[in-house]
């Protein structure tokens, strides 16, 4: 096991890990993950029990982005209506499949053009935050956090933000204390 990959994924993948949200993307540096892509498969093996999939989305320049989510949250995610209607107007398949939504999500970081705004989707934001933030460009939002809220629920997300935050704390201090990511998310 490797602490370091470990301690990236306990902190910026916690809820997605402990299932509270669909997924969360980390972008890890070469440099301080040379074994990375190697990492990801060996604890996707060993987490996809519990249907924990860690998914290297893109191996651009000096970073890895990793995607980490659970199946069964993600499928729900892309089957919701106004998050598949919005897919499809970006030009992803019709029907929310999963494999098939992330290879076309894949090939979209991999042309390059800039980074995929859709991607709030795939990690759990709100359609209508997504939205905004096309239309508003990342400008003129009402709150800031974990993503840019632009709906009237600023409440909702700052207790969306509170439990990420929680549980991010949580999983990060059972991995101080020696638990390891394997252990917490591998058993029951």
């Amino acid at each position: 096991m490797c602490r370091r990959f470990e301690e990236a994924l306990a902190f910026h993948c916690g809820p997605a890990l402990a299932g509270i949200k669909a997924a969360n993307l980390v972008s890890l540096s070469r440099r301080d993950h040379p074994r990375c892509r190697e990492l990801a498969e060996e604890y996707g093996a060993l987490l996809s029990p519990r249907k924990i999939h860690l998914e290297c989305l893109c191996s651009c320049g000096e970073r890895v982005l990793l995607l980490v989510y659970r199946e069964d949250r993600l499928a729900r995610q892309l089957a919701d209506p106004a998050v598949a209607a919005m897919l499809e107007q970006a030009g992803y398949p019709p029907g929310g499949d999963p494999a098939a939504m992330l290879g076309h999500l894949r090939r979209r970081l991999e042309a390059g053009g800039g980074f995929p705004h859709e991607m709030g989707l795939f990690l759990g934001y709100p359609p209508e935050d997504v939205r905004g933030f096309w239309e508003n460009g990342g400008r003129n939002y009402k709150y800031s956090g974990v993503w840019k809220v632009y709906s009237d629920d600023v409440e909702g997300a700052r207790a969306a933000f509170r439990r990420y935050s929680r549980c991010r704390d949580a999983i990060c201090k059972r991995l101080a204390g020696g638990i390891s990511l394997v252990q917490m998310f591998r058993a029951a």
